[in-house]
């Protein structure tokens, strides 16, 4: 396994790709919530300093313009993601507008939340839905990419559920395993053997379940939450996962340096 870090694509995309070589780590995630960056010049430039620094990008996140997103229970479910109909146009479309940049950078993995994907296979949301994913899915088809879902705001078995039926082979997870916790789903050393073979990206993060019925749980500094990530390590090799791990830290500053630093420690000492 390599370790990365998840780091921004914007008009300081050679600084962000200098600075996760500063870290001393060899991949990256890149992240994307303004469609106004999915242009041919930066897709050139992110190409040139990757080379630059030698960093290979594993995924690409795909996030939607403007704001109406509340990570929360309550209204989380109606912001979110391609799930709540409002919204759902302009956000497929962004998602393929950076599948497309994703190829010109020469990334295969597109990746998103999805939203709070029904758990009710017998709904019409539900079939909805699944045709959506799967027009997602079979363009990117096209273009030999895959269409990974970011966990967390569904069961793994729910997730499981739409790959399957959608059906198309180039459907996968990015496991992140505090969002599992943090959205009270389930904890990742099940969900791995839930997922098996579909996980293709990994975030390292950490967090804990939520107390609040409102609200999603606390994430924490890596190794400091409820995450097992002795036993996740050991259970993602035993499915035979040795794809990257993009280290997450959902705060800024120096404090999130220092605990990406942290991590990148402790995951080596877990992964060697």
């Amino acid at each position: 396994m390599q370790l990365g870090v998840l780091t921004s694509l914007n008009h300081n995309i050679r600084d962000n790709l200098r600075a996760v070589r500063e870290l001393g780590l060899d991949t990256c995630q890149l992240k994307c919530w303004n469609s106004a960056y999915l242009t041919d010049e930066l897709a050139a430039e992110t190409v040139a300093a990757a080379a630059e620094y030698n960093i290979t990008i594993t995924g690409f996140w795909v996030g939607w313009d403007g704001g109406n997103s509340v990570w929360n229970f309550t209204e989380g479910p109606l912001t979110l993601g391609i799930v709540p109909v409002a919204y759902r146009s302009e956000r497929v479309k962004m998602l393929l507008r950076g599948a497309a940049f994703a190829k010109k950078i020469g990334v295969t993995d597109v990746i998103t939340h999805a939203g709070f994907l029904p758990e009710n296979p017998c709904t019409t949301e539900y079939h909805e839905i699944v045709s959506t994913i799967r027009y997602i899915a079979k363009t990117l088809l096209k273009n030999e990419q895959f269409f990974l879902f970011e966990t967390g705001q569904e069961t793994p078995v729910t997730l499981l559920r739409i790959i399957e039926e959608v059906g198309t082979g180039n459907l996968g997870i990015n496991l992140d395993p505090a969002n599992l916790l943090m959205y009270g789903k389930a904890n990742a050393v099940d969900a791995v053997k839930v997922f098996g073979k579909y996980i293709r990206g990994m975030h390292g993060k950490d967090g804990e379940y939520p107390t609040d019925p409102r609200r999603l749980g606390v994430e924490k500094p890596l190794g400091q939450g409820s995450v097992d990530y002795p036993r996740l390590i050991a259970a993602l090799k035993e499915a035979g996962y040795d794809g990257a791990i993009t280290i997450e830290r959902e705060i800024s500053g120096d404090q999130q340096i220092a605990d990406i630093l942290m991590a990148k420690a402790y995951l080596e000492e877990l992964i060697k």
